[in-house]
């Protein structure tokens, strides 16, 4: 068996694969590439640049080169006139053409210090994005840029409706009426509501207990035909049904009564609930269901 000699030098590789290679079927006359690949100093440059059907071979070729060069180099008519033999005449034709085409722009910039300066932004495809479909904040136009900060500005909430206040308010009052409405969500699980939406709600559901309504009464009212569909505002709802479905003050609380009469709110011992009286205890009806033999009947 042959042994292979370690000390031969290698055989040299093809600088382009077969199946890659730019002559693969063409056996007949014409263009044959002879192509090494590059690793390091090259410009992809696009055919529908090196193939436009409407650019001069003099713009194309300034674009290849202008597309060649680092950020910040400059490429003003007079410095491209002092690089090459075409003279400036021709060579601001070339670039006309170019920005005829999208393949250069002129941007106007202010610099720190004040002063005005011009900017040409080379596009290696007009009309297209960079990898991952952004650009450069510089080049991002000021109509988008500023659609995008409204954009992340937070919408502003309407305000909440108004809602009926208690004649006669009181701190228990006003904590019967959060628990009414933290209760809510036990019904309809839509109706969880913030702690700024039931501070803003307190005082309407206050209004309909100190009309002797029990807490029950006041929850379903406000849960009771609700629409199927997603509640977008919950809490402006139940604003709207507490003013529009305001019940009558009872015969003691009517405005002409003098205010002299108008004992605090107290909270039913039988039934739980909210009515008017100088001393806890139960309210009218408790105390009118009450046995002969002292217990309830």
């Amino acid at each position: 068996m042959d042994v292979g000699n370690p000390s031969a030098p290698p055989c040299a590789q093809s600088r382009v694969t077969a199946d890659n290679h730019p002559n693969r079927g063409h056996g007949g006359g014409g263009l044959i590439h002879d192509h090494t690949r590059h690793t390091t100093r090259f410009t992809v440059i696009g055919n529908h640049l090196a193939q436009h059907p409407d650019l001069s071979l003099l713009a194309i070729g300034l674009a290849c080169h202008i597309q060649s060069l680092p950020p910040g180099a400059r490429v003003d008519i007079k410095t491209l006139a002092a690089r090459f033999p075409e003279g400036a005449t021709r060579i601001a034709a070339a670039l006309r053409e170019l920005e005829a085409h999208g393949y250069l722009r002129r941007e106007r910039a202010r610099v720190p210090g004040g002063r005005i300066v011009t900017r040409t932004i080379s596009c290696n495809q007009p009309g297209g994005r960079p990898p991952g479909g952004r650009r450069e904040a510089s080049e991002a136009p000021r109509s988008r840029r500023a659609a995008t900060s409204a954009q992340q500005k937070p919408a502003r909430r309407a305000a909440l409706p108004a809602v009926p206040q208690p004649v006669s308010p009181s701190p228990a009052l006003l904590r019967a009426a959060t628990d009414v409405l933290a209760g809510l969500r036990r019904t309809d699980p839509r109706l969880l509501l913030s702690a700024t939406a039931a501070e803003h709600l307190a005082p309407g559901v206050a209004a309909w207990l100190e009309r002797d309504l029990t807490p029950t009464a006041v929850r379903h009212a406000l849960t009771t035909g609700l629409p199927e569909e997603p509640l977008i505002r919950p809490a402006a709802l139940l604003a709207h049904r507490l003013t529009a479905g305001l019940p009558p003050l009872p015969p003691y609380r009517a405005p002409e009564s003098p205010p002299a009469a108008r004992y605090s709110l107290q909270t039913c011992d039988g039934c739980e609930r909210a009515f008017r009286a100088p001393v806890p205890g139960r309210c009218r009806d408790c105390r009118a269901d009450r046995s002969p033999g002292g217990g309830l009947a």
